[in-house]
Order: C-alpha cells, then structure tokens, then sequence
C-alpha cells in the first residue's frame, strides 16, 4: 500500500541536479503517499514503456450501462462499503486520469451515505455509467498481506526491518518546470547535488546500519523480501503478538521483477512460476538467491500500523476481494472498476481502485487483493489473469467523455 510523507522543501540550487537524475532515473510511483504494494512480477507482463499519457489521452468510449452488468448484490454491497470508506478522498482529489473532476462524485458520495447495501445494484445503476478506456483488455495479478516471523528486538540471524529514513527525499518535478509535470523522483541529498537513495545492495551491506531506522526485524529475509513487494503485512512475534506494517516510502531505485529473470533463465519449470515456486528456487540456490534478490535495487520503508489495515494509497484500509490496485493515470483513485476475467479465481463484479503499486502501470492493468492467509497467498501468488475491464464514472463525467463520439481524444 502506498502511504507517503510529504517531502521537504528543496533548495532552489538542486533544479539543475534534480532534472538530470530524472533523466537518468525511471520515476517511482507518483501518488502520495504508499505502499505501493506490488504483485510479484513473475506473473506480470513486461513493465510498459514510460509514457505522459493518461487515459483520456490515450482513448475513452462508452461502455455500456451498468444495469447490463448484471451485477452481484453481494458484491456490488461490499463495493458499495469500499466506496463510502473512498469518499472523502475521491471529493477532493485532482484525478491525473483526466476522466472526472472532484465534484463530479459529490451526487454519488452524498446518496451512497444513506443507501442500504442490499440494494447497492441500484445504487451504481443510478449514478454511473460505464466507459472502456483503451480497447478494456485487461490484466490482472494479485496481492495479499503477509504475516511473517519477526521480532521487536535484534535477534541472532534476524534481519531490520526499516522505517522510512528521514533523509529520503520525495521530489514533484512539475513544481521546477511544468514539462516535467506528474513525475516525482527520490533521492538524498549530498552537498548542493540530489542524487540516486541507496539500492537495496547497498541496504544489505550495512548502508542504514546504526541511524536508529530499525523499526523491527524478520526472522527471514526472503520472506522480508516478498513481503515488500506486498507492501504491507504482519510480523508475527514469539509471544504471539502482531505487528502490523505498512508501506512508508521507497527508495526511488528501479523494481525489478525476480520471477522473470529466472524465468529468461530457464530455473523454473512452467509450473514453477509462481510465488511458492519462486521462494523455493531461492531457498535451493541461497548463494544465487542473494545475488538474484540484489538485482531488484528497489527497497521499501515501513511504519506500524495500528487499527484497521492494511492502507492503501487513499490512506483507508483495504477490503478483500473489493480493492485493486491500478494507475491513477488511467484510474481515478477512488472509482468502481467492473473487470471481467478469465479463471475462477474472481467472477466477474466490481472492484474500488484504492491502491497502486510500483509495477501495476498503463492503461487496464490492476492488482486484485485478497486479505491475508495461506489461501489469500495461494490465489494472489498465482493471479495472473488477462480479461476486460470498465471503469465506472458518475453519469455526468462519462456523458462529458463520451458525446464527442465512440473514443474521446485531445
């Protein structure tokens, strides 16, 4: 899940630094503020060129009503709660998809309050209509939250778990010229100069040892490793207890995904390609493992979380089964999404987009979240599904997209 801090202001003597390290440097995840909370990638297909385009940009036609959506009461009633929980976020919000504005949502926020579950078919009926940004084909993997043997105290063999460093700085270069706008890099600061923030290598190899970041440590750094790709999760204590952590920042580096480096490999067999499979590969090969784990050079921060969770890029908490991770490029965060795919792990029915993550880019690509457990694990580490997505936008939004014709582009 993504939950950012804010970052400091910067002196005007870095603009010159600042716009070479984003020419030399993909950009992370752009909205505030976490976890960012990304799929494995050894379901996930190559991670798309970067591009400026938004949806509205990159093509929006009608999709239908969502009365021919045939939708589930059950799960359009979970979607509904989500929805609510959404709210005061998406009211206020400067959507970066291009497809709504914040008061576009007022109508639909105010009735949704007030509106029982059991009739929550109605509801989207009333106020949405469906548009299909793209030509709608979708892909979807999966997330969960992990819970993992960890400890509040150093312990032989355990490795930290760390909270966000404060010398880690999130930068809006839209702030320094507006042809750079909707790009953010991170770094830190040496001298006049803003330059890259440690790779995970440098991390392993004492970088943030002894700054006092230790929020924690995990029995296993290979289950610390995936359950940074998560985002969030659980550290499961000796006496018991839980610590819940959530993601605080990440250090800007390139996410590289391990699964499809093993696969141009060829280490897994076909029906290896899957989370398990993965952890078993690097538990055989422990001197090839660490090397392999270096090369995904992004590092993710935590904080503990206390109440409901995990949170989300909205900064409420996720449901299971409902939330999906997208792009808010292409999403507006907040929305319903209608995605119908293939298997069975998901029956066709709506989803809220309350959460990105820094592998889940472009047009109709979502990350489903499960909750947390072996069988949450078992589906999210095997999701990787293709199908068809919608996006619902309030009425007044849609009809403002879609009257110049079938696709609406700038």
């Amino acid at each position: 899940m993504i939950c950012r801090k804010a970052a400091p202001a910067l002196p005007s003597l870095l603009l010159a630094a600042l716009l070479t390290a984003c020419a030399t440097q993909p950009p992370p995840a752009p909205t505030p503020p976490p976890p960012v909370v990304t799929p494995p990638a050894t379901t996930a297909p190559a991670t798309p060129p970067e591009t400026t385009k938004n949806a509205v940009e990159t093509g929006v036609a009608p999709g239908g009503t969502v009365e021919s959506l045939g939708l589930n009461a059950a799960n359009a009633g979970q979607a509904l709660t989500a929805f609510i929980r959404s709210c005061p976020s998406v009211t206020r919000r400067q959507d970066r998809s291009g497809l709504a504005r914040p008061d576009d949502w007022t109508a639909a926020c105010q009735a949704a309050a007030g509106w029982s579950p059991a009739n929550a078919p109605a509801f989207f009926a009333t106020y949405f209509d469906a548009v299909r940004v793209s030509d709608g084909r979708a892909f979807a993997t999966g997330y969960y939250e992990p819970e993992i043997a960890g400890a509040r105290t150093p312990l032989a063999g355990y490795v930290p778990v760390y909270r966000r460093p404060a010398d880690l700085i999130d930068v809006t270069l839209g702030d320094f010229a507006d042809s750079l706008a909707g790009r953010t890099i991170r770094g830190r600061v040496n001298g006049t100069r803003l330059i890259p923030y440690y790779e995970r290598g440098e991390i392993y190899d004492g970088a943030l040892a002894g700054k006092g970041l230790e929020l924690a440590w995990a029995a296993d750094p290979i289950e610390l490793f995936f359950l940074q790709i998560q985002g969030s999760g659980r550290l499961r204590m000796a006496d018991g207890s839980i610590m819940r952590i959530g993601y605080d920042g990440q250090n800007g580096r390139e996410y590289v995904g391990i699964g499809r480096r093993l696969r141009d490999m060829n280490a897994l067999a076909p029906g290896q390609a899957s989370m398990d499979g993965i952890i078993g590969w690097l538990r055989a090969n422990p001197e090839q493992g660490r090397a392999l784990m270096r090369e995904n050079k992004s590092y993710v921060f935590f904080r503990e979380i206390t109440g409901d969770g995990p949170i989300g890029a909205l900064g409420v908490a996720v449901t299971p089964r409902i939330t999906v991770a997208a792009d808010p490029l292409f999403v507006p965060l907040g929305a319903p999404v209608f995605l119908r795919l293939e298997g069975r792990e998901a029956a066709p029915g709506l989803w809220v987009a309350q959460d990105t993550g820094g592998a889940i880019k472009g047009a109709n690509r979502f990350d489903t979240f499960w909750g947390a457990g072996t069988e949450a694990r078992k589906t999210a580490g095997g999701m990787s599904r293709a199908g068809e997505a919608l996006i619902l936008l309030p009425k007044a939004a849609a009809a403002r997209l879609t009257a110049g014709g079938p696709a609406t582009r700038p």
